[in-house]
């Protein structure tokens, strides 16, 4: 998984999070760590993130109201839940809250691998989808207005990617 990825890591255990990150930046990513929720959601609001990696329990914010922000203020990020105290109902919550996996600790570092890149695909593909939609709509504004429609297509699809 060699390129430029950029990974969230959050997690309040310090030497589990400078353990993981360094383990991932060997294999290419680009990480950025937060040991609480709340700069977590900061660096995120600073920089784009591809993929988010979050502990589900953590003093003061938790991962699942991490996971809910980061969704709703970044339209193409994938999630995945790294816990210690998992549950099918926090499974299940997370899912719902936009999740795209949920693991356990201990992990197998394989199978994270696994996940980050099957994430990152999926956030491609959506990332793809929507490019397509969007230049079908300039296409389509482009072929029926005048020059000033074009633009006022276009600001309005730009307003819409805010």
């Amino acid at each position: 998984m060699a390129g430029s990825i950029r990974l969230l890591i959050v997690d309040d255990e310090v030497k589990f999070l400078d353990s993981i990150a360094k383990r991932l930046e060997l294999r290419g990513l680009e990480v950025t760590k937060a040991t609480n929720g709340k700069d977590a959601v900061e660096f995120a609001r600073k920089q784009k993130f591809d993929l988010a990696l979050l502990d589900l329990k953590m003093p003061g914010m938790e991962g699942s109201e991490v996971l809910k922000i980061l969704k709703e203020e970044h339209k193409f990020i994938e999630i995945i839940i790294l816990t210690g105290h998992g549950s099918l109902e926090s499974a299940v919550e997370c899912t719902k809250l936009g999740a795209y996996g949920y693991l356990p600790k201990p992990y197998e570092f394989d199978a994270l691998l696994d996940i980050l890149k099957e994430a990152y695909e999926v956030r491609l593909k959506k990332k793809f989808e929507s490019d397509q939609t969007r230049l079908q709509k300039i296409m389509d504004a482009a072929t029926g207005s005048s020059a000033l429609g074009i633009l006022r297509a276009m600001k309005e699809l730009d307003d819409d990617e805010k």
